[in-house]
């Protein structure tokens, strides 16, 4: 037969020894010639244009053992994902689909449907591990709940200033957060708590030129901060400092803190 200038023979069996088998027949049509186009033909790493159409021929080609049975060609690839030809994102009737389809394919070769079901069945098993076993995909839950309307509302309240700005309220705060720590008073840091609420309006005042809107944000932000402070360190934080004075000391700490946001990124 000849097609587009090649003359094609009948096909030639070729016997490979095999592990598993005593030998593995290749079958492929047999170039009998070639019909030389006008011009020369450029040599392909070294060989020619004949040498590499057999190769081609012959790795395209089905396997089949003595018996004249299919062989598997991925039958000895460790990967259950590669062995079956799907990605490791396939879903389950995917991977059902590509098992019927080769075993249908492979069915008079039992070590090529063996290899098949294995694989098959390594896979399935791996799902079900990791269905009773999920990772926690962190950046997916930070994203989900940056993204959230929830959480845009809350950050749409902020914004951030001039960090000249942010350095003279951070270093308001650390001071009072010091004289917390190395002058406690048996009253507690009654006079700290007291100018950290001044100064908490007043940088709000600054940033907002507003007086009815720096008052309420800075009354409301102090109530708010005092009160979470409070609850963690009844609920999930120990005391930082030991004494009698201790519980007031950590949570004045807290509080700094939580004002200190408020006074300088709060819109």
């Amino acid at each position: 037969m000849t097609i587009s200038g090649f003359t094609i023979g009948p096909s030639k069996c070729f016997l490979i020894p095999a592990r598993g088998a005593k030998s593995l027949c290749v079958e492929f049509p047999s170039l009998i010639s070639i019909a030389r186009p006008r011009g020369k033909f450029r040599s392909l790493h070294g060989g020619s244009r004949h040498q590499a159409l057999v190769i081609r021929s012959a790795m395209d080609a089905s396997y089949s053992d003595p018996t004249g049975s299919t062989v598997f060609p991925r039958i000895n690839v460790r990967d259950p994902y590669k062995r079956l030809g799907i990605s490791k994102e396939a879903s389950e009737d995917e991977i059902q689909a590509a098992r019927n389809f080769l075993v249908q394919k492979y069915a008079g070769h039992k070590p090529s449907l063996d290899a098949i079901e294995s694989a098959h069945d390594k896979i399935i098993m791996q799902k079900f591990y990791e269905r009773k076993n999920p990772k926690i995909d962190v950046k997916k839950k930070v994203r989900e709940v940056t993204q959230s309307r929830a959480m845009q509302a809350v950050m749409g309240r902020f914004q951030t200033p001039s960090s000249k700005f942010i350095i003279k309220t951070a270093a308001t705060f650390l001071v009072l957060g010091l004289l917390t720590v190395l002058f406690p008073t048996e009253e507690g840091p009654t006079l700290q708590v007291a100018i950290s609420l001044i100064a908490t309006i007043y940088f709000i005042h600054d940033r907002l030129k507003s007086k009815l809107r720096a008052f309420l944000y800075g009354a409301g932000a102090f109530i708010l901060s005092w009160l979470l402070g409070t609850f963690l360190m009844v609920s999930i934080i120990p005391p930082l400092f030991k004494g009698l004075r201790g519980f007031e000391v950590t949570t004045s700490l807290i509080t700094y803190i939580l004002l200190w946001v408020s006074s300088t990124y709060l819109k």
